[in-house]
């Protein structure tokens, strides 16, 4: 029974690890996706207010990319615990 506990929490790390790296990726790669897209608007800048205005929609994509990204985190756990408990 200890065993089976000890394979629970292995194969949790591996998970955890693969998810974490997975999402600082994504996190890293949209980061520079947007900032090499971005053009600012300088007719913004005449202006001598000094309010900040952050306009935005609530959106699904945060969760949907999160959903994604342990997807790929879980699939790829599994492919490392498998292939490291063939040895």
């Amino acid at each position: 029974m200890k065993q089976k506990g000890w394979e629970y929490l292995k194969k949790y790390v591996v998970f955890s690890i693969s998810f974490v790296l997975s999402y600082l990726a994504y996190q890293i790669f949209a980061g520079w996706i947007l900032t090499a897209l971005y053009t600012p608007d300088f007719s913004l800048m005449s202006t001598s207010s000094q309010e900040v205005l952050f306009v935005g929609q609530n959106s699904i994509v945060p969760l949907l990319s999160a959903l994604s990204i342990a997807t790929l985190a879980y699939f790829l756990s599994d492919f490392i615990y498998k292939k490291t408990s063939r040895k």
